[in-house]
């Protein structure tokens, strides 16, 4: 099963996220695979707020915190079959591909098929957060039009090819997509 979690900054959507993944691993180790590279202060303090979030809310459960800012495919490949992933976030990763990386945009879309293919092929659930950041104004650079498009254009691949697709606004999940083939 493939979830794709979008939603604005702050939104909540990494709550829901995480609480589709316990739910997914029934008391089973569940795991995070991360895409964030820290590389200041205000990142790291984002990346341990998201861990005590992860603490708090999973009592019972224990995560594995796997760093792929960008490798994704060969971070799901190492997963055991059948397990619960959280990817956080498709964003950051996006920003990786365009900017730290010798991938073209198309390698990079390749890289996430290949690992879309490979977790559902293994039946894991796959549980993909994303920022929407396409609701603000307008960019006035080519450079940031160039990652929303391509940012957008890998919302709209990752919600084909999702089970299910949710929207995060102010805490509550809207689900648009219950069962696959409504979308696109």
């Amino acid at each position: 099963m493939i979830v794709f979690v979008s939603g604005g900054a702050r939104s909540g959507k990494s709550a829901i996220a995480e609480q589709q993944v316990l739910e997914a691993a029934a008391g089973r180790l569940c795991y995070y695979l991360a895409t964030a590279s820290v590389y200041d202060e205000e990142m790291a303090e984002r990346v341990a707020r998201h861990q005590q979030s992860r603490h708090a809310l999973s009592q019972f459960a224990q995560w594995q915190t796997i760093e792929a800012p960008l490798a994704i495919d060969q971070a799901i490949a190492a997963l055991p079959a059948n397990g619960a992933v959280l990817l956080d976030c498709l964003t950051l990763w996006a920003s990786q591909v365009l900017y730290g990386s010798e991938l073209s945009e198309e390698e990079g879309l390749a890289l996430l098929a290949n690992s879309l293919c490979d977790a559902r092929a293994r039946s894991m659930h796959l549980v993909i957060v994303s920022n929407d950041i396409n609701e603000a104004l307008p960019p006035t650079d080519a450079e940031t039009w160039r990652y929303l498009a391509f940012l957008q254009r890998v919302h709209r691949w990752v919600a084909a090819e999702a089970d299910s697709v949710i929207e995060v606004v102010a805490g509550c999940a809207v689900e648009w997509k219950p069962t696959r083939g409504c979308c696109l």
